[in-house]
């Protein structure tokens, strides 16, 4: 079998068997081809496709790369939550809090910054001593003991997908709808929890970005579940601007900490509640209305705080020693009228580009750096009102990218 015609056959558009799509992903993971021809065939799946064979297919054949996690020692409901990406998008941390603070398993692999996307693992490697990588032993007595656990993929669990992962990130094969739900779908389906919520994001700031491909990537996922008898349930939201005020690792702990103390309210706190409703819902057999109840009792009362820190401090980590550069540019606008809408896309490219996320595999992220938006859609803006703080490396000379531009006023 030669992968010059697997790449070949995948570029003409037509279906990959699969055999051929176990020689080739399996010769890339045991470094039998290199990222180069790995890197033809993902831009030729991103530009002709996969059907749904193939998809389920690959989706074996990841999971099969690897160990399966077995959660049957877990005493409750396991409901796994897992975001399709965007720009400020710290959801996961915000509503595993809540959700375990009610009672429900909160087992969350999740992965490092994807694009222009930040990732939940990177976010909690800003705080100093968290430990990403547990044990399966450790894993599950903390999810026994405390409820919840987010840790990194472990090495041995749907492995294929992580070194796929990576080589997307660096070569432009990041927004296919077939590559996204395989990477999602075989570390969800071999992480072994009973359930799974989704949320795809949709819009300039996420990978996906029309109505047309979030449909059809609910389509999907969803198919995959059905093959492996999971329930999965699936909330579209909308991703055009900046999730919450924050963009960058750091920063984003800080308001993580914020929203669970119950001192913010805009659309981050409310698709953050909306998410942790469907999870309570699905997992302890509850109406809608109980468990959106739930939720906000949970808030009120500072007890989705207090898991949050229990989470934290289980896994050795230090809120207190959490750092942000203390270099800083102010930018202000040229005119008054009112925010109608923001480029989160370029948000989230600044902040990349600040080295808040990873251009190649190799680079190193520089936790203290991000963006603090001072101003959000519908905000009425003054000529000389601040519009964002950027948080630069220490030392670095200040910007000359026209922040200004990402705003659009009227």
């Amino acid at each position: 079998m030669s992968i010059v015609d697997i790449i070949n056959k995948k570029r003409l558009g037509n279906e990959l068997s699969y055999e051929e799509l176990d020689y080739a992903f399996n010769s890339y993971y045991h470094e039998e081809i290199p990222d180069y021809q790995m890197s033809s065939l993902l831009m030729a799946i991103c530009l002709k496709g996969m059907n749904d064979k193939e998809i389920l297919d690959l989706t074996e054949i990841f999971i099969n790369s690897g160990d399966k996690l077995d959660l049957s020692m877990i005493d409750g409901i396991t409901v796994d939550k897992h975001s399709t990406g965007g720009v400020g998008d710290k959801t996961t941390l915000i509503v595993a809090s809540i959700a375990a603070s009610l009672g429900v398993k909160v087992p969350k692999m999740s992965g490092r910054g994807l694009g222009h996307t930040g990732g939940t693992i990177d976010k909690l490697e800003s705080i100093p001593g968290f430990r990403v990588n547990l044990s399966e032993e450790e894993f599950i007595n903390q999810l026994n003991t405390v409820g919840a656990a987010v840790i990194s993929q472990t090495a041995n669990l749907a492995p294929m997908d992580k070194k796929i992962y990576a080589l997307r990130d660096v070569t432009g094969t990041v927004e296919s709808i077939p590559l996204i739900a395989v990477s999602i779908m075989s570390k969800k389906i071999a992480s072994g929890a009973d359930k799974i919520v989704l949320d795809v994001k949709v819009g300039n700031g996420a990978l996906l970005k029309n109505d047309k491909e979030a449909k059809e990537a609910e389509r999907i996922m969803k198919m995959i579940g059905d093959h492996y008898n999971k329930q999965v349930e699936i909330m579209i939201t909308y991703m055009d601007i900046p999730l919450g005020i924050a963009i960058g690792n750091s920063l984003e702990i800080l308001e993580v900490i914020r929203i669970l103390k119950n001192e913010e309210n805009n659309y981050l706190v409310a698709l953050s509640k909306a998410l942790a409703s469907k999870m309570v819902e699905i997992a302890l057999g509850v109406d809608e209305i109980k468990s959106k109840k739930m939720v906000e009792e949970s808030l009120n009362s500072g007890k989705a705080y207090e898991k949050f820190k229990e989470i934290i401090k289980a896994q050795g980590g230090d809120l207190d020693g959490i750092k942000v550069s203390t270099n800083t540019q102010e930018i202000y606008s040229n005119q008054s009228g009112k925010v109608v809408s923001m480029d989160a896309y370029s948000f989230g490219k600044l902040s990349l580009d600040l080295g808040g996320g990873r251009i190649t595999k190799e680079d190193k992220i520089d936790n203290t750096v991000g963006i603090i938006l001072n101003k959000k859609v519908g905000d009425e803006v003054e000529k000389g009102d601040l519009l964002c703080t950027l948080y630069l490396k220490e030392g670095a000379s200040k910007i000359d990218t026209d922040v200004e531009s990402f705003y659009k006023i009227k």
